[in-house]
């Protein structure tokens, strides 16, 4: 019997310098998630998602205790970490909550910034992701697009998301914190993707016309230099930038840092000690973190940006309210079918089974029953069959009343009585099967 397990690292539990070794590129993902798969033993359905505040993994794995090995193993090897240190932040969900755990990111209720949009799309590329790979299957399709749907919902029913800052937005308030009115000020971002983007947007709305920089990303990155009014530039400008530059936000996919500490101490003597503000928005950093410690310098990553949040964040309560209730109540819907989809199978199986029984005990007492008529040998035959479907009748009543939270392992406990030790398939034609079979009526 299939369970399902999440795994992984977020804001909460692990700190920046971890996170970054932890994310999972864009640039080669899907052969990141067949190695997930490959290297975890007992998975047969796989999502993974990597953000600038998290990397988890969810899976539908036979042995939820191997496939939580595997993938420990297997991220502790991509991030260069001993499995002793990634245990001591590794967070482990299983059967319903995981489907919580998700519809939560998903609505925006356990992000560093309460209600942001900007993880409803990144849980939709995940599974986008993953199905592309090939690692997603029937189940986890379901999962994912239930949490997109309680999402939406949560936007659509709250205001929750109203008025609420992201990531890159906050960046622009703490730059205006900094160093003021922001009109006039020179800024540049390094990176061309969704979080320069969203970047350019908050600057540009405090009158500022931001300058991008940008090598691999240079058509993406003119298009937004338009629609922001602002410029481009090659990453082998960067130090001469960094002598004008009042901030500069840092949103790349580089695996490694882009601005180092020395590139910076070099331009020092020429800004005559105007101070400059840097912000790295970045999973692995863009920004050597030594580079804060120079003087003039300021530098703030994500960890100092969460600090920012928990000290001016104030959520509305009724509102978060409204959005987990509305959560709890897709997931409960989510956990229904689950039940539902382990328990019809089973009973098909059972049924089988006794079936089987029935036709192997007429077989091998064919040979007593010679004298018997044809209609004799039919009422036998159906007298067995029916005192095989009234044995079945009661466990086939409380498996289909079972609670969802509980009726997961009770299926497992009874499919190893019963021994059936096969995978439990999907239930639309174990359910067509189950109600055609009790459908019929007592055999008399």
């Amino acid at each position: 019997m299939s369970e399902l397990l999440t795994v992984g690292v977020t804001h909460r539990t692990a700190p920046v310098a971890l996170r970054e070794r932890l994310a999972l590129p864009n640039d080669g993902a899907g052969h990141v998630l067949s190695e997930l798969a490959a290297g975890a033993g007992s998975i047969h359905e796989l999502v993974a998602i990597s953000t600038c505040n998290r990397t988890e993994v969810t899976v539908l794995a036979a042995d939820a205790a191997a496939a939580r090995a595997g993938l420990v193993d297997v991220l502790a090897r991509r991030g260069g970490v001993s499995t002793d240190d990634l245990e001591d932040v590794l967070f482990t969900l299983s059967d319903d909550q995981v489907a919580r755990h998700l519809f939560r990111v998903a609505s925006g209720l356990d992000s560093m910034v309460i209600g942001e949009a900007e993880i409803l799309g990144q849980v939709r590329r995940a599974h986008e992701l993953a199905r592309s790979a090939g690692t997603s299957g029937p189940t986890l399709d379901r999962l994912f697009g239930d949490a997109l749907a309680t999402g939406g919902r949560v936007r659509a029913e709250t205001t929750i998301g109203h008025g609420a800052m992201s990531i890159s937005s906050l960046a622009a308030q703490v730059a205006e914190r900094e160093l003021g009115d922001l009109k006039g000020r020179n800024v540049v971002i390094i990176g061309a993707g969704e979080t320069a983007e969203l970047a350019a947007a908050a600057f540009h709305q405090r009158g500022v016309a931001a300058l991008f920089v940008a090598n691999r990303r240079a058509t993406r990155a003119m298009c937004l230099a338009a629609r922001f009014e602002g410029g481009v530039a090659s990453l082998d400008r960067l130090p001469e930038m960094l002598t004008t530059a009042d901030v500069v936000v840092a949103a790349t996919a580089s695996p490694h840092p882009i601005l180092h500490r020395d590139a910076v101490a070099e331009v020092l003597p020429e800004r005559e000690g105007r101070p400059l503000l840097l912000i790295d928005l970045a999973v692995p950093r863009d920004i050597e973190p030594s580079v804060g410690e120079l003087e003039g310098v300021t530098r703030y990553d994500l960890d100092g940006l969460g600090r920012v949040i928990a000290r001016n964040q104030v959520v509305r309560e009724v509102e978060a309210g409204r959005a987990e209730g509305i959560v709890d109540d897709e997931r409960e819907r989510f956990g229904k079918w689950m039940a539902t989809r382990g328990v019809a199978p089973t009973i098909a199986e059972m049924h089988r089974q006794a079936d089987e029984i029935v036709e192997r005990v007429l077989q091998e007492n064919a040979g007593r029953w010679e004298s018997a008529s044809s209609r004799d040998r039919a009422r036998i035959e159906a007298m067995a069959r029916a005192v095989a479907t009234r044995i079945l009748h009661e466990p086939t009543i409380r498996l289909r009343s079972l609670d969802p939270a509980a009726g997961h392992r009770r299926v497992e406990i009874l499919r190893e009585l019963f021994g059936l030790d096969g995978e439990v398939e999907d239930g639309a034609e174990a359910d067509a099967a189950v109600a055609d079979r009790l459908g019929h009526g007592p055999v008399r």
